[in-house]
């Protein structure tokens, strides 16, 4: 996880990567299928049992020197096919055995656009750590030709093998007849075949522009993908080094980690004779002079999932940077198809500014020669971190300077600044396994002073991470993920939010600048190696001499948080620590676990000034703090522990007043901290419903957007729990006019440059309160600016940031016509926000027939990367809620076969169950589930479940307070 502190925050990516595997059927020379295997596509069974030769090309010999040049070995290769392995018996059996292990990949790809296909050949040079006779590597859904072993120490070459392939695992097994001796050297080589899919993992294909007319192909391998891609040891601990050959045709460009150190068009006189390449080449109809060949450097040890390739017809913006630490000037480029390479220019600046940042944050230069970042239409995740050539989908990156508006800006400053810091967290330094995928993350942002990115994190990150953490079936930073299926499902918040939470705590214990000097001594000792969760604590030992694994061990390792109940006594407070939990205290059996807690007391001088002890632990069940409570105080100050707090009722309201109070001691973080913690305790039934809106109704003189946008978020949680209570929605509804219409009275619609962040960001969130609240004035405001460019075609008067609230008001309050021109935007937008935006607006009316419709446009029309926009769109609007969760129960074979391994199917399920609040929600939920395969979607499923669980018992509990509390506020208006 990326360490963030309150100035050098984290940057998260919209949505972590992800990319998928599915099983590998078993081969045979006979083509025939030992009953234990399924298979889904009878492509893959093929294999060649032709005689071939072998030859080791002059670059390969450089590479390996003991290797023989240019002799060819022939030999008949016998296929004996062993039945398919058996499921391992536990976590350690589905890591790869340790016999051999690969230092070098070289690898050549040779792909066609036109036919969705592409070939290639991977040498590996290994390192044989044990005498063995079994190669045991990673492939999935490859045709996989002969392979042929060389060794060193027995200066032979060996074609005569068996083999066998694990669906579960993904794994193929080679068994030679001469064992390799121990500490000796060897190199592996295997063509490989596979089709161009668009399932945005492995190798795959995408395409941009009108109706697909530029079409290109790259890759997303990360956590299990590269060997989709070819055969390869793919686990991130088995760093090796990587040179990348790509064929491709003479009108297209070719992408990879490292810079290009050759490109020629293909002749048959330009490569070895007797080499793959030129059988390859040789195969092809009127190849000369249609083909070229690009090969690029060689990376430095890296895991195979941040390896990375693309090849079509991109066009680029170049920009450089110069190197505060030895001032080297790298080239910058960032690539896209020729439509849309003016709204890249933003997410050049960005990567500009930040890596000499990042070099002199971690004291580490930038290792590569280059950086490039590629933006794709079709990505499953955000983006992607691969070494020197990042990858993300369009709204990553892109950015319409004529129509600018701030989340996007914000959007792709955070995902290109995310994705730049894995260089260091990641890619130089990369965790031992995916249980330690936090230690991955790394990096902040000084570049947009104004967006107060301290306080904001707070509102992105860590409260969704809290949120997700108090549920019985959350998970620790640190989880064991022994197969593919669990890999795919820890990169959510707790991976993420969590871990970087948990960081920014610990640095703002030790101080910002002995954290930092810590994790770079961890990048330094650990420079392209792997790492576990150990080695940043000694690192930050190291600078701090205080025990970091016993303050931090219990964060990482252990799940959930605690809520610290504050307790006035005579002469202090008395603290006391326990498990938090959404559905109320926890049972003893879910208590255990002691935390060690930095109090950071905030007291008030006689200046009026705050004052912060960060030298308290709350490293027991209970302890007292002497302390005058006749002032005012505040634990966590700054909000950067992780925890809730849970003060008596009068000192909250005391806080809330002295929070709103002119010159008030409590910090912008502060106050957002106490407007979610009062939520949370509410919900949690630790205190009534009515603590949080009164807290609410005493901050409505706020003047920062973020506390503004922490009321909207918490006051919006409450509306859609209770969404089925049309008395309480109106109700909760009239609060919110009250709250936010004279906020926009006071800012108005018109947006100018001369705004400041803030007022402009206030501004958005009042509107779209305003309106989703239903009040007259805005919704007729914003539908006549629809209704304008409904009929002129003009949007000059739909501001940027207004595009989302205007799109799904107009698609509520209309009709057809409104939810047509939706569409009409859906399939052509001008720019990636506006689409997304209309795509989030097709699912707003209310028309439960045009709800049928915008589902149909997701089953047979919307990209795969983009149908949980129009989800997230249907199950926002109370009227479709149950409408989308009921029709995803009804197609979930096609979901389930549409989505098979990646992220798909746990979105879905998050998006279309998450917001029900009943009981019977709970039980019906519970019973279509029961049955199925939920082995890629589990964890989802379980936090989904307990989400009902905790809004349906909070409904229950607190229905006839919050009546009370809103029919009594009412009254005094």
């Amino acid at each position: 996880m990326k360490p963030c502190t309150r100035n050098l925050r984290l940057l998260v990516r919209p949505q972590p990567s992800l990319s998928r595997a599915s099983p590998l059927p078993t081969q045979s020379s006979s083509f025939v299928v030992t009953p234990t295997t399924t298979v889904a596509n009878p492509r893959l069974l093929s294999t060649r049992s032709s005689k071939r030769s072998h030859s080791v090309t002059e670059k390969q010999a450089r590479t390996v020197p003991l290797l023989h040049t240019r002799n060819c070995y022939t030999t008949s290769v016998s296929y004996s096919m062993p039945s398919s392995s058996a499921a391992p018996k536990d976590a350690s059996d589905l890591r790869l055995p340790t016999d051999l292990k690969p230092t070098h990949y070289d690898l050549t790809v040779w792909t066609d656009l036109e036919t969705n296909k592409f070939e290639g050949i991977v040498h590996v040079d290994l390192q044989v750590m044990k005498e063995t006779s079994k190669v045991v590597l990673n492939t999935a859904n490859l045709e996989l030709g002969e392979a042929s072993l060389h060794s060193n120490a027995l200066q032979s070459v060996q074609n005569e093998h068996t083999r066998e392939f694990d669906e579960k695992t993904e794994r193929g097994t080679f068994y030679f007849s001469k064992a390799l001796p121990a500490k000796s050297q060897a190199r592996l080589s295997i063509p490989f075949k596979g089709e161009l899919t668009g399932d945005m993992m492995g190798y795959y294909r995408s395409t941009g522009g009108k109706n697909g007319e530029f079409k290109y192909t790259l890759t997303q391998f990360e956590p299990t993908a590269a060997r989709r891609a070819f055969p390869c040891w793919d686990e991130p601990l088995l760093k090796a080094t990587a040179a990348v050959t790509l064929v491709s045709r003479v009108n297209s460009v070719n992408l990879s980690n490292m810079p290009v150190i050759s490109e020629e068009v293909y002749r048959p006189d330009s490569v070895d004779q007797d080499s793959w390449l030129a059988k390859k080449m040789a195969s092809l109809p009127d190849a000369a002079g249609q083909w070229k060949v690009t090969r690029f450097d060689t990376t430095p040890p890296v895991s195979t999932y941040l390896v990375a390739y693309a090849n079509g017809p991109f066009v680029y913006l170049e920009d450089s940077y110069k190197s505060p630490l030895s001032g080297k000037v790298r080239p910058l480029r960032i690539y896209t198809t020729p439509d849309v390479i003016s709204q890249a220019q933003f997410a050049l600046d960005i990567k500009r500014k930040v890596l000499p940042l990042y070099e002199q944050v971690f004291d580490i230069e930038y290792p590569l020669p280059k950086l490039d970042t590629l933006v794709a239409n079709d990505f499953d995740a955000g983006a992607m971190e691969n070494w020197g050539l990042i990858t993300g989908r369009t709204t990553a990156f892109l950015l319409d300077p004529a129509s600018a508006d701030i989340h996007s800006k914000q959007n792709i400053a955070t995902t290109q600044s995310h994705e730049v810091a894995h260089m260091w967290f990641g890619n130089i330094t990369t965790m031992e396994w995916w249980d330690n995928l936090y230690l991955n993350e790394g990096g902040g942002g000084r570049v947009f002073p104004e967006w107060k990115l301290d306080s904001e994190f707070l509102t992105t990150n860590f409260f969704r991470a809290r949120s997700l953490d108090a549920k019985l079936s959350s998970h620790p930073i640190e989880v064991e993920c022994p197969d593919a299926n669990m890999i795919n499902q820890i990169f959510d918040s707790l991976s993420y939010a969590k871990a970087a939470s948990v960081l920014n705590m610990l640095a703002s214990y030790v101080g910002e600048d002995r954290f930092l000097k810590g994790v770079s001594i961890y990048l330094k000792k650990h420079t392209y190696k792997n790492s576990v969760t150990k080695d940043l604590w000694e690192g930050i030992q190291a600078a701090t001499d205080l025990d970091i694994p016993k303050m931090m061990d219990n964060w990482v390792k252990k799940i959930g948080y605690p809520v610290v109940t504050v307790t006035e006594k005579e002469g202090g407070i008395q603290l006391r620590q326990d498990r938090f939990l959404e559905t109320g205290p926890a049972d003893p059996k879910d208590n255990e676990t002691i935390w060690t807690i930095p109090v950071n007391l905030l007291t008030v001088g006689s200046d009026g000034k705050a004052v912060i002890n960060r030298d308290i632990l709350l490293n027991e069940r209970e302890k007292f703090i002497p302390l005058d409570t006749s002032k005012p105080y505040k634990l966590n100050a700054d909000t950067t522990g992780f925890y809730a707090t849970q003060y008596p009722p009068e000192r909250l309201a005391e806080l809330g007043q002295q929070a709103v109070a002119e010159n008030s001691p409590f910090s912008l973080s502060d106050r957002i901290g106490l407007v979610f913690d009062a939520l949370a305790l509410a919900k949690a039934g630790y205190a009534p419903v009515s603590s949080a809106l009164e807290l609410i109704s005493a901050l409505k003189n706020e003047k920062e957007h973020l506390v503004w946008s922490a009321i909207a978020t918490n006051i919006s949680s409450i509306v859609s729990t209770w969404y089925e209570n049309n008395q309480v929605v109106d109700q909760l509804n009239a609060l919110r006019r009250e709250l936010f219409v004279p906020l926009v009275k006071q800012h108005g619609f018109q947006y100018s440059d001369s705004d400041t962040y803030d007022v402009q960001q206030l501004r958005t969130t009042a509107i779209e309160q305003a309106a989703d609240a239903g009040d007259p004035w805005v919704v007729k405001e914003l539908t006549s600016r629809f209704d304008h460019f409904l009929k002129t075609g003009d949007d000059s008067k739909i501001p940027s940031d207004l595009t989302g609230v205007v799109f799904r008001t107009a698609v509520r309050e209309g009709g057809r016509l409104e939810w047509e021109a939706i569409k009409r935007i859906v399939l052509a937008p001008k720019n990636p926000y506006q689409g997304l935006s209309a795509m989030r607006a097709m699912g707003a009316s209310k028309d439960l027939g045009l709800a049928e419709e915008t589902f149909q446009f997701i089953l047979n029309e919307a990209r795969d990367q983009d149908t949980f926009y129009f989800a997230g769109g249907l199950q926002r609007n109370f009227v479709t809620r149950k409408f989308v969760a009921e029709k995803f129960k009804e197609h979930f074979a096609t979901f389930e076969k549409r989505y098979a391994g990646n992220f798909g199917l746990i979105r879905w399920t998050e998006i279309c169950f998450t917001g029900l609040s009943s009981e019977k929600d709970y039980e019906e939920t519970s019973a279509f589930f029961k049955g199925k395969d939920t082995s890629k979607f589990d964890m989802a499923l379980k936090q989904t479940l307990d989400s009902i669980k905790a809004r349906a018992a909070w409904v229950k509990r607190s229905t006839g307070e919050l009546t009370q509390w809103l029919n009594e506020h009412r009254s005094k208006l």
